[in-house]
């Protein structure tokens, strides 16, 4: 498949996993040093890839950058970021964790945390709004 290419001002679409393991913790892993935004944490995913819909790709992401498979459950959040270079349409899901062997291919650290350390991570800037809103729900 293709990525989609966009124009100068169209923001490039990811879609992400909010990944909830049984005991309520949430996945996430930090970017490789060498990689763009390198250091930082995130809610794993990738970019939306011509003909397929975010559900699609979100599934094909986890899966090639780290041997994991999930169920998508429902939207969680859009955020639109500009990182100055690039703007990001970040969509995000809900999802449950079902297996996996935790290959890393773009990271090199995951940990699953509690809803509420997550705002104290070194999050990238798009993941943000989205642990923001985690917390106002589970803080509720």
């Amino acid at each position: 498949m293709k990525t989609r290419s966009y124009g100068n001002n169209s923001p490039v679409k990811v879609a992400c996993g909010v990944i909830f393991n049984d005991d309520g913790y949430v996945f996430v892993c930090r970017r490789k040093q060498e990689k763009s935004l390198g250091g930082h944490w995130e809610f794993p995913g990738g970019k939306v890839e011509e003909g397929e819909s975010l559900q699609e790709c979100l599934k094909r992401e986890l899966l090639e950058e780290l041997d994991m498979e999930v169920d998508v459950k429902h939207h969680l959040k859009t955020v639109l970021h500009d990182y100055g270079t690039f703007q990001i349409e970040l969509v995000a899901f809900s999802c449950d964790f079902r297996r996996s062997s935790f290959v890393m291919t773009d990271h090199d650290k995951f940990e699953w945390v509690n809803v509420s350390a997550l705002l104290v991570k070194n999050l990238a800037p798009a993941d943000v709004p989205i642990a923001e809103c985690l917390a106002s729900i589970f803080d509720k």
